[in-house]
């Protein structure tokens, strides 16, 4: 059986357009992978991960003898956000742009779950991801249109923090000029909706 774990990152409760196309792209999915167990993580709206903090920080870095009650409640916080990425085959990330970067939710999502020791670790030729073996489909959605442009930055960072972990088979799907014009937004929107028909196959 596969596991495939959708993450949303829109502030819009499950109905920005990143959350739409990644739910389109995962009811495909179903469709062509009957057996897929689904499970969903608005990091966001529902369910919003809290930034990153010092106290927070110095509880990851606690030895695990040494932690107070905080520290270890936020440990097993960080400890069930990474344990839904280990079971999972299939990271689906839905991906709107806030002011030319990804939505601080996301980071501090990021944040809970690159761990040092658990999800990467550091050797002689440099840190190696402990997550291997997934694939990763990221649903990109823009007011404007930026990718292949210097001011896509959400691309290279996505990549590299996935890399990082060791999630380097990944997949970016991009609806652009959404807000540019009814017509603009109904062509990204199109495009979009082929490419996922055609991934999910």
């Amino acid at each position: 059986m596969t596991t495939l774990l959708q993450i949303n990152t829109s502030i819009n409760n499950g109905n920005g357009q990143s959350s739409q196309l990644a739910r389109q792209f995962v009811a495909a999915y179903r469709n062509s992978h009957p057996d897929v167990e689904v499970r969903v993580r608005d990091v966001a709206a529902a369910e919003p991960v809290p930034h990153l903090d010092a106290e927070r920080f110095s509880a990851f870095i606690s030895k695990p003898e040494e932690r107070n009650a905080a520290q270890k409640a936020v440990v097993a916080y960080s400890d069930q956000l990474i344990d839904e990425l280990k079971q999972a085959d299939v990271i689906v990330l839905g991906l709107p742009m806030y002011n030319f970067g990804v939505p601080s939710q996301l980071k501090a999502y990021f944040d809970h779950v690159a761990r040092a020791g658990v999800t990467f670790k550091y050797t002689e030729q440099g840190p190696v991801g402990q997550l291997t073996g997934k694939k990763a489909y990221v649903f990109a959605a823009r007011g404007g249109v930026y990718a292949g442009t210097p001011l896509d930055t959400q691309t290279s960072y996505v990549r590299d923090f996935l890399r990082f972990l060791g999630v380097s088979d990944v997949t970016f799907v991009y609806a652009e000029g959404l807000a540019m014009s009814a017509q603009s937004k109904e062509a990204g929107l199109a495009r979009a909706s082929a490419e996922i028909e055609q991934l999910a196959a």
